[in-house]
């Protein structure tokens, strides 16, 4: 599998409700992630946190896709521009779009930015 179909894999993963079970299986232990604009967050069990902690704020997802991904195989770098619609627990409804930056070392991402608004 190519570091695009496994972000792909990933990102399907995430669009059917499975955030959670993406994280396990596609990062890894020493993962380093990062919001930009805000301090990188280091290892798994931080950004476990992070993701769960996310994911009690969303009370609805309407939708979600990927708009365009990338990939430099060589290097293992994979880039998806992407968006969600979701309400939040508060009501408030948005439509989130990103474009993050994934850095693959075998079957896991070791680093990844989030660029977004």
């Amino acid at each position: 599998m190519t570091y695009k179909q496994k972000s792909q894999a990933l990102h399907d993963m995430i669009f059917a409700g499975q955030l959670m079970d993406a994280f396990e299986k596609f990062y890894h232990q020493d993962v380093t992630m990062r919001e930009i604009g805000e301090e990188p967050r280091a290892g798994k069990e931080v950004n476990r946190a992070y993701e769960l902690k996310f994911l009690s704020m969303v009370k609805d997802v309407h939708g979600a896709g990927i708009t365009a991904i990338a990939s430099d195989e060589e290097n293992g770098v994979v880039m998806i521009e992407n968006w969600m619609d979701l309400t939040f627990q508060d009501g408030s409804r948005v439509k989130m779009e990103q474009v993050s930056v994934q850095k693959w070392d075998g079957d896991f991402i070791v680093h990844e930015t989030f660029y977004h608004k």
